[in-house]
């Protein structure tokens, strides 16, 4: 009864102030003034002193998986019209604080275990790991920050994918990668299915203040504004990451171990490049630790892309990775020289993201730096390079050679497949010809042709000879041409 009494009143002053239960009981105190320049000044103290890390709670080391599975927020306490906690768990043990935001004021949200359910009687809630925005009338979400400082959003199919980080440090360096945690959260609901979201991020190399406008619609958009503070010289500083998983896809039969044709959350790196070319870049599981740069000047976007939309090439009906969303990352204002970079490591599964693509600043980072970056997340199921004369569809990897004939030593085949209204209408008279130029290896043959019966549909084949070992293949970079006119995008794919 005394239980039922608290939600009682709790719910009551929440009918009286037009808030939620959880956010009522936020507002016994007047709050502390909140403000974007204030969060970038914390940022900017807390860069002049030591890093402190926030220590992992010891018990959390208790709630693996499935004890996480029986911890549930309380639907009841859902704040801010559409907020809910993430409890502590092994997988996420560093507690963050969380604030909401109301005319400029900021309460804290104070932690009690009863905010979660327990189910079965497992080990109660220690804490606040992160948070999630419900999405109106379902019991789903389409906005999470869980861990570090990684968010994601559902895309405009309702799913999960890839992920975002809030900065990349050293990425792909041994021994030196460091991972930045959100410490602070303000949360500020802007309407329906939208949120403003300030975050305090601290590491050993850097502090940050970062402001999310978050808006829910055909997928997700969120706006962001980052301010950065390095403690200390950073080598390989990455903006804008994003994070995904590629563990085989058409290109490659025999790396399917599992009975599903394809398993991977992203198919391509996309690129807009400043200068107005738009490149394609295949992801490949590769045979070690790779990092690809491409060097540009005010990018005009980037992201990793799920441009395989078909079930069928897929055959999973449970994590459905024909709807993952896209991740396109527009640059804001001027980034100056720099480049784009893809890391990669090999993987023998799906639970693990092996692709990282980010923005890297040509000037060095130095102790005492402060930078800026202003840009745009869009998450959602469109291909950015819709508008390309003809795209990549599919990159295939096999024997070098003609088919029925003896293979060529030393060589493998790439076929790539082009559509896009550019080529409808041509046929093998047009003139139509494969551009490409090829590093580390020899172009022994090519060829382009329509695919009989397929409208707009092309496909360039190449045989390669790479002149380094297994571990170190050729790069292709190819496209479509007529004349002096380029069909296609361009797509640079590594072949070995």
């Amino acid at each position: 009864m005394a239980d039922l009494d608290r939600r009682s009143t709790l719910a009551l002053l929440a009918a009286l102030t037009g808030a939620t239960p959880l956010a009522a009981a936020t507002r016994a105190s007047p709050g502390r003034a909140f403000s974007w320049e204030g969060l970038q000044a914390m940022a900017a103290r807390r860069a002049a002193a030591p890093f402190r890390s926030v220590p992992p709670v010891a018990a959390a080391a208790r709630i693996d998986y499935d004890a996480a599975g029986g911890l549930r927020f309380r639907e009841d306490r859902t704040l801010a019209g559409g907020i809910r906690l993430f409890p502590l768990t092994a997988m996420a043990p560093v507690p963050v604080a969380i604030n909401l935001v109301e005319q400029g004021r900021a309460r804290p949200v104070v932690f009690s275990p009863d905010l979660f359910a327990t189910r079965g009687g497992g080990t109660g809630a220690l804490g606040i790991a992160g948070f999630r925005a419900i999405t109106p009338g379902r019991d789903s979400d389409w906005l999470a920050f869980l861990g570090a400082s990684y968010f994601r959003a559902a895309g405009a199919q309702d799913q999960y994918g890839l992920s975002a980080r809030a900065i990349a440090i050293d990425t792909g360096i041994t021994g030196q990668e460091e991972f930045p945690v959100f410490t602070d959260f303000w949360i500020e609901p802007r309407g329906a299915n939208a949120y403003l979201i300030h975050a305090l991020l601290d590491g050993p190399s850097v502090t940050g203040a970062f402001r999310f406008d978050c808006r829910f619609a055909a997928g997700v958009v969120q706006d962001v504004s980052s301010v950065l503070f390095f403690r200390r010289p950073v080598t390989r500083l990455g903006v804008a990451p994003a994070t995904s998983m590629f563990w085989y896809g058409e290109g490659r039969h025999d790396a399917a171990t599992d009975w599903r044709p394809e398993i991977h959350d992203s198919d391509g790196l996309a690129l807009a490049t400043g200068s107005g070319e738009r490149i394609w870049r295949p992801l490949v599981n590769p045979p070690r630790e790779t990092i690809d740069s491409f060097a540009d000047r005010n990018p005009r976007g980037f992201g990793l892309i799920q441009r395989d939309r078909d079930f069928a090439n897929y055959q999973d009906d449970g994590a459905f990775y024909d709807r993952r969303p896209n991740l396109w990352i527009e640059p804001k204002g001027a980034w100056g020289p720099g480049a784009v970079s893809l890391f990669a490591f090999p993987t023998t599964g799906e639970t693990t993201d092996n692709v990282v693509a980010f923005w890297t600043p040509e000037a060095p980072v130095k102790r005492g730096t402060r930078l800026a970056f202003d840009y745009r997340l869009t998450w959602n199921s469109a291909d950015p390079a819709a508008t390309a004369p003809s795209r990549a569809i599919a990159c295939r990897f096999g024997t070098a050679g003609r088919p029925g004939h003896e293979p060529v030593a030393g060589a493998r085949k790439l076929v790539v497949d082009f559509l896009g209204d550019a080529l409808v209408g041509l046929g093998r008279d047009s003139g139509v010809t494969v551009e490409a130029g090829v590093a580390h290896g020899t172009l022994l043959a090519s060829a382009a042709y329509p695919v009989v019966g397929q409208r707009g549909l092309w496909r360039a084949t190449l045989d390669v000879a790479p002149s380094g070992p297994a571990t170190d293949p050729a790069t292709v970079r190819l496209f479509l041409r007529r004349g002096d006119q380029a069909l296609s995008e361009t797509i640079i794919v590594p072949v070995g």
